[in-house]
């Protein structure tokens, strides 16, 4: 795999040269950014997959829901319809996708809509819903839309800026990119992270000029789905572990470290499960043969298994503010979104 990426090192320079060029006639007006009124807040990053963006949106519809109108806006990736849909309880993952359909069924009060033309798309919000700030996921390479703040996520293991461009490494756009942004926050770093190696990241990221912010996953005590029990019980089953997302690793070292047993049957992220792959694992869920045993897959996961799968239960995830830097984060969104409205 090493060898192949490095191979392909001349495509990354192509990739390179056709993106700074992009982002150029954007800055320069040569590309137009359209801009709205109200505030739009755009989560994405500079890397494909894995960052924690789905969180990071459901952090910041904890924040804002009760006391601003708002409203989320996917693209709806891997999604079966066309243009634009406001999603409503008779919308299946096939039609919206498995992120904006977890928002919607996990929060009351907040519109969510997909589209894949985010201009067209936050046009209609603001014409049928009257939001007062909606949440752009995984946009910041959107710049058709101009946002009025950018998030940027980055992995605590997987710094952008010790990455290199697809396809020799796996940055959508040269770190430059960085510059965009209003606040970066390195995700799913370790609990116990230390002050000196947080100084150390922040000195790395130093030349941005941005103010960082650390975050780690918080996993719920308690099961959601068929098995409601605590996350303590889990350690007297045996568990087939069930994922399809970009990154499982941080989860199988949560179950590791509880000292749970469990079999892993990894996919792809965002993948659309076969029925082949469906009886398959129902077949290695019954060659278990403990009395106790269980189902569990990821949040993000269970939109798309739960219709597939009768028994299935899941971990919910939070993103969790290190450093106790939670209430400047919180007030840099509400002060943004009090000045902008």
């Amino acid at each position: 795999m090493k060898l192949l990426r490095f191979l392909l090192f001349p495509f990354a320079v192509v990739h390179d040269l056709v993106t700074r060029i992009r982002n150029y006639f954007f800055d320069v007006g040569v590309f137009k950014e359209t801009s709205f009124k109200i505030p739009v807040i755009v989560v994405g990053n500079l890397s494909v997959g894995g960052t924690g963006k789905t969180p990071q949106i459901e952090y910041l519809i904890r924040l804002l829901k009760n006391n601003f109108k708002t409203a989320v806006l996917s693209r709806g990736y891997k999604r079966k319809t066309q243009g634009f849909v406001m999603l409503n309880n008779t919308h299946s993952v096939e039609d919206v996708g498995d992120e904006p359909l977890q928002y919607f069924q996990k929060f009351n009060n907040i519109d969510v809509a997909v589209d894949a033309n985010r201009v067209a798309g936050i046009r209609t919000l603001i014409k049928d819903k009257k939001p007062k700030v909606i949440l752009l996921d995984d946009a910041f390479q959107h710049r058709k839309v101009k946002g009025s703040f950018y998030i940027l996520l980055t992995k605590y293991e997987d710094l952008f800026l010790d990455d290199f461009l697809l396809p020799t490494g796996n940055l959508r756009e040269s770190s430059r990119g960085a510059a965009r942004a209003d606040v970066i926050v390195v995700t799913k770093c370790p609990l116990d992270l230390n002050n000196l190696e947080k100084e150390k990241i922040k000195n790395k990221l130093h030349k941005y000029k941005k103010e960082v912010f650390f975050t780690a996953i918080k996993y719920a005590n308690t099961l959601s789905g068929s098995a409601t029990i605590s996350v303590e019980e889990l350690k007297d089953y045996e568990v087939l572990l069930i994922t399809g997302i970009a990154n499982p690793k941080p989860l199988r070292a949560y179950l590791k470290f509880l000292g749970i047993r469990f079999q892993h049957l990894k996919f792809n992220d965002h993948h659309e499960f076969s029925n082949h792959e469906i009886s398959d694992i129902k077949e290695r869920f019954e060659e278990i043969t403990s009395f106790k045993k269980i189902i569990l897959t990821t949040e993000k996961d269970y939109v798309r298994l739960v219709n597939k799968i009768e028994i299935l239960s899941f971990l919910a995830i939070e993103t969790s503010f290190l450093e106790e830097k939670e209430t400047r984060f919180n007030n840099l969104i509400l002060n943004h979104i009090k000045q902008k409205g």
